[in-house]
């Protein structure tokens, strides 16, 4: 089962998509966010390109374990998007996904300005990597 994964943000959405098993993550593209219409026909045009059978988008939630303005802004982009998509769309814990891909690009030696057009699909491999590991977990249990 493929699944795409997405980072949405205030002014990119990363998008990362598994492997037809559903085992492994890889970071696809970032699209630079317009307006809702042509976001949702950007992402609907990937889930056909990669015949995606659901979707995970990261849901920022704070430290403490509420949720903030943020959090309403991803919610209402999840309903438009289970809306538009027409296939199953879950939200995933995406604490720290940013941060842990700034490091990684950092460590890998990226410069600052690449890496502000990597950062966003790199934590939406993170997010789908993670929520494929939970996935796994749950079905071996």
């Amino acid at each position: 089962m493929r699944v795409l994964g997405l980072d949405f943000g205030e002014k990119r959405i990363g998008v990362a998509v598994s492997d037809p098993l559903g085992i492994i993550a890889q970071g696809v593209t970032v699209i630079e966010r317009k307006n809702i219409e042509e976001d949702l026909k950007a992402i609907n045009a990937i889930i056909s390109e990669y015949g995606a059978e659901s979707i995970v988008v990261g849901m920022p939630i704070n430290m403490d374990g509420t949720k903030g303005k943020s959090a309403d802004k991803v919610a209402e982009f999840v309903e438009l998007l289970k809306a538009s998509a027409g296939i199953p769309v879950a939200t995933y814990d995406e604490r720290l996904s940013t941060k842990e891909s700034e490091k990684f690009l950092i460590s890998s030696d990226v410069s600052r300005r690449k890496r502000k057009n990597v950062i966003d699909k790199v934590a939406a491999q993170l997010i789908l990597e993670s929520y494929l590991e939970r996935l796994k977990n749950n079905v071996r249990t």
